[in-house]
């Protein structure tokens, strides 16, 4: 037991050193104060009626009409029955937000270290490189938090698979099924696409290599083992995958019936995002730089330039007070590369890469090769539009490469795989039973390409004009004065420029010196681990900081209740209705966390619902506008301030129509409500039971309850009638039954719904009722009694074998 716990008690003091820093790094939450992140603002926009839902009842809703006129919560922070694997996230992350996913980090990446068996010391060092890396550290400051919970159980799964070709089968087993469960719980699929993008490459190299040494018998064991412990982390997360997958076909990432734009204009035929979408954010071929040298482009769009800058002395000369000239110097926007915002570059530090350059040179075998792979991999798919015969061909060829956006964050992978490989430079450093002649040589390669980059920057930085995109806007938003700020912005990003790669210059000479010092035997190993462990520190924790700091954090109410109701929406409020809003006057999720919004904030909306937001509502056309039922538009005032705009001619929650016009496509489903009455008149190109109705002027269909995910109406009408709704259609959860007795109902007008209503009194009801939550939580519940089993089947196994060697050896 002593020998247990000596083993144990380094592990154990290293990951307190975790927590601490965790904490130290994000210092306020221990004052109670919580960090403000605009993405979450957003979310919290979305979800509040979800959330005011389960509060108020103890039930889910899996339906908000909060935003977008409608649209299912999955993507939403719906919670489902019987996910267990997120309790265990729970658990794992104790620690306050963001202080949580810095120490998952590190954890996770410590672990797949000591997988490959590098001792503690180094594990610890390669943890603190990697949880550090600057765009790990931006992300957790906007507001990306599931981006950042998948990536932080990387590590964790590719220690699982690592343990399986280690033969070690049952662990390995064991921690890819949770490690894989709590990735995919994480609700970032495109993090998780990228790191299967990573394993192919690793299981191609580890392929290659068990067919040299003719090991393929072992090689195809483990691949079975592993797609049978992913198969059951699938299972456990069956709620969610179900019901994105069902999703994603009605959303912007699936398949468009259109073909063409609001102009006119021929659309693009895509099964997926459209292709100018997907590559919008595509890195720079300079911007690789900025891994090495972190402000070489200007950083981000809004810098803090300080006092001594050319920007201060350009607000100060136009007339302002030194205290306004400080105010706008912190929001500088000196970011010159060709995508259209960045909030901080993508750093990984100059040390970390000077030792994975160093690792080139000394580190042999597949290890090697599938990090380098990986690193090449993402970098190049990383270059987006920049590199278009790439990219088009992983758009065009890839299964569902089309399905994500913002290419440039594919760089996720290679931010894992260089800190991998530059810990294993210093093990390799460390051996014996190498050459010094040979690492000496290494040594003098990697400062010679690292040191001489830098000096390379440093004497042709004139060769670059520094000149920004969005340079031509402020030169005119400035008028006279533009000339005189962009020639500042440009004189701050040579300054920038030059004081980085400096920077980087003099930290490479330090760590090479730090390698040739141990070389010649005047620096220990644990000495040498503690002055990487403080350049690398240095390095980073001063880049993030410039980003992320405590100025980020403010009073939890802030972050609880970010928005506060303005005069427009208390006059809203009095209205007890059912009914819409459209707010002009601001954009995101603002609408939404007070209203029944028609905008909002998310990056995978219905599908169809955008598109006809994009033709008509973008454009106020009030016929669109009064078949949502749009009683209210926010409207800025001529103060300054914002106004309820009443629309009285909204068509009401429901209404019986004259005439139902069938079309053959989407594209005439879409033009004809250009100039369609739609309290008359509906069109849709589905083919219905029934087509034979008339109209009456004592007909009436009125809502009598509503909830978000149930609403009943009550109809009166002499004739047969056909009703629309001011309702999204999503036939793929909501239900309609009249006198109880489930009937089906139609998409009209593109995005309504509709159905035919029988003579006389009826009650009509709607219910979101997704068959795929049932189905789903069903899997869950099964996969997740399976694992239990095999969790204790595993455990009598590994004891019975413990016992027989342990009788062995006595």
């Amino acid at each position: 037991m002593a020998l247990s716990l000596k083993k144990f008690l380094p592990h154990l003091l290293v990951i307190i050193g975790f927590i601490a820093l965790s904490l130290a790094y994000f210092s306020p939450v221990l004052s109670g104060k919580q960090i403000f992140q605009s993405d979450i603002m957003q979310y919290i926009g979305m979800s509040k009626q979800q959330t005011d839902f389960r509060a108020a009842t103890g039930e889910e809703t899996y339906w908000t009409n909060s935003a977008f006129g409608g649209m299912p919560t999955y993507q939403l922070g719906a919670q489902y029955p019987h996910n267990y694997i997120k309790k265990l996230d729970s658990v794992l992350r104790f620690l306050p937000r963001p202080a949580d996913y810095l120490f998952l980090y590190f954890i996770g990446f410590y672990i797949l270290l000591l997988t490959l068996k590098v001792n503690y010391k180094l594990a610890a060092l390669g943890a603190l490189a990697f949880g550090f890396s600057t765009y790990l550290i931006i992300i957790l400051g906007v507001g990306h938090n599931s981006k950042a919970h998948a990536i932080a159980y990387m590590p964790l799964v590719l220690s699982g698979i690592l343990l399986v070709f280690q033969k070690n089968y049952i662990w390995g087993f064991l921690l890819t099924t949770v490690a894989m469960a709590l990735e995919l719980s994480a609700n970032h699929y495109q993090m998780t696409y990228y790191l299967l993008l990573l394993v192919l490459i690793l299981g191609a190299v580890y392929l290659f290599d068990a067919y040299k040494k003719k090991l393929l018998p072992h090689f195809f064991k483990s691949v079975g083992i592993l797609f049978f412990a992913v198969i059951l982390a699938i299972g456990m997360n069956a709620t969610n995958i179900m019901a994105t997958q069902e999703y994603v076909k009605e959303s912007t990432r699936g398949k468009s019936e259109l073909t063409i734009n609001p102009d006119g204009t021929p659309k693009a035929i895509t099964s997926g995002l459209d292709k100018d979408y997907i590559t919008e954010y595509s890195y720079g071929f300079l911007e690789t730089f900025n891994l090495f040298i972190p402000r070489l482009l200007g950083g981000g769009n809004g810098e803090d330039v300080g006092k001594d800058s050319e920007m201060y002395k350009f607000y100060t000369s136009i007339g302002a007070s030194p205290v306004e000239a400080m105010r706008e110097v912190k929001h500088t926007p000196t970011y010159w590369g060709n995508q259209p915002i960045v909030e901080a570059p993508a750093y990984v530090g100059a040390v970390v890469l000077f030792l994975f350059v160093f690792a080139l040179f000394v580190v042999k075998g597949r290890l090697k090769w599938w990090l380098v792979g990986g690193t090449i991999m993402s970098l190049l798919l990383s270059y987006g539009k920049n590199l278009g015969i790439l990219t088009d061909f992983f758009i065009d060829y890839v299964p569902m490469y089309d399905k994500f956006r913002a290419v440039s964050s594919i760089q996720v992978i290679l931010e894992l795989c260089i800190p991998i490989l530059a810990i294993f430079g210093l093990v390799h450093l460390f051996n014996d039973f190498e050459k010094n002649e040979g690492k000496l040589k290494a040594l003098k390669i990697a400062a010679g390409i690292s040191g001489g980059l830098a000096i390379l920057f440093l004497l042709f930085k004139g060769s670059f004009d520094f000149v920004g995109v969005n340079d031509g806007y402020y030169r005119q938003a400035y008028g006279e004065y533009g000339q005189s700020f962009v020639d500042a912005l440009k004189a701050d990003r040579k300054a920038m420029f030059t004081t980085d790669a400096l920077r980087t210059l003099i930290l490479v000479l330090l760590s090479a010196g730090a390698i040739w010092l141990f070389l010649k035997k005047k620096l220990s190993q644990n000495m040498l681990v503690v002055v990487f462990a403080v350049l690398i520190l240095f390095d980073l924790i001063n880049v993030d900081r410039r980003y992320v700091n405590n100025e980020n954090f403010v009073s939890p109410l802030q972050v609880s209740k970010p928005y506060q109701a303005n005069a427009a929406d208390l006059e809203i409020l009095k209205d007890d209705g059912h009914f819409r809003v459209l707010d002009v006057a601001s954009s995101g999720a603002r609408a939404s966390y007070f209203h029944n919004s028609l905008s909002g904030y998310h990056a995978a909306k219905l599908g169809r619902y955008n598109e006809l937001f994009n033709f008509y509502i973008a454009q106020n056309n009030i016929n669109v506008l009064n078949m949502f039922n749009t009683k209210y538009i926010i409207a800025d005032d001529e103060k300054g301030g914002v106004f309820p705009y009443k629309n009285e001619d909204a068509n009401g929650n429901a209404w019986f129509i004259s005439d139902l016009e069938k079309v053959n496509s989407a594209n005439a489903e879409m033009t004809a409500l250009d100039s369609l009455d739609t309290k008359t008149k509906a069109v849709t190109t589905q083919e219905l039971s029934t087509a034979k109705f008339s109209i009456d002027s004592s007909a009436t269909i009125k809502l009598s309850s509503y909830k978000p995910n149930y609403l009943k109406y009550n109809s009166n009408n002499p004739n047969d009638g056909f009703a629309v709704f001011s309702e999204v259609y999503y036939g793929d959860g909501w239900n309609a039954y009249i006198d109880g007795e489930l009937q089906p109902h139609y998409r009209v007008n593109y995005v309504l719904r509709g159905m035919p209503i029988p003579k006389g009194q009826h009650t009509v009801e709607f219910k979101f009722e997704p068959q795929v939550i049932k189905t789903g939580s069903s899997i869950a519940l099964g996969s997740s009694v399976l694992f239990g089993i095999l969790i204790l089947v595993g455990f009598v196994y590994v004891r019975k074998r413990v016992s027989e060697n342990s009788n062995a050896t006595s």
